[in-house]
């Protein structure tokens, strides 16, 4: 038996990404040298939406890339015997350039390690920083997000999902506790 508690509706998420983007540009005091990065699958979605928010503010298009980090991550040889690689696409230069992973939710930190090892891959940023929807807590890395949508305390029981119109047909953000 499941219980779904709805945490987060499309308004709560648009309103959390504007905020997002007017804490970004402000910490950069603008947007040289800015691009944003997101993770397959969401926060492909959410560094798009960020993109959008950014250029309606400050009248200026960011760089945008997308990244999949499946074969970078420490324990795909325990989820599956084949992973489905997705696409990365980096076609700005990386050396430099301030780059703000952008994920939907942060849980343990081995997506975001995954990620800035990929990140690497293509040059050196001068910066990297992290911008989440949802943060969960339950840490097994010392990674912290440098801009958080909303810190949800959860149990290690529940899981969060973040659906997305581009994806999922509707933006909301669920908590699922699963009982045994």
């Amino acid at each position: 038996m499941t219980c779904d508690h709805i945490v987060l509706d499309a308004q709560d998420i648009d309103r959390i990404l504007t905020r997002m983007a007017h804490e970004i540009i402000e910490v950069h005091r603008g947007v040289e040298n800015l691009a944003l990065v997101g993770i397959q699958t969401r926060g492909v979605y959410l560094s798009r939406r960020l993109q959008k928010k950014i250029q309606d503010i400050e009248g200026v298009e960011i760089p945008v890339g997308v990244m999949d980090i499946n074969l970078y991550r420490d324990d795909w040889t325990r989820v599956t015997s084949q992973p489905v690689v997705k696409t990365t696409q980096i076609a700005f230069p990386v050396d430099g350039s301030c780059i703000v992973l952008v994920d939907d939710v942060l849980f343990t930190g081995r997506t975001i390690r995954a990620a800035m090892d990929a990140v690497m891959d293509f040059g050196r940023p001068d910066r990297i920083e992290l911008a989440v929807l949802v943060d969960r807590g339950h840490r097994e890395l010392p990674i912290k997000a440098d801009y958080i949508g909303k810190l949800i305390e959860t149990r290690r029981t529940e899981t969060v999902f973040v659906q997305l119109f581009e994806k999922d047909g509707e933006d909301r953000v669920v908590i699922v506790e699963n009982r045994g």
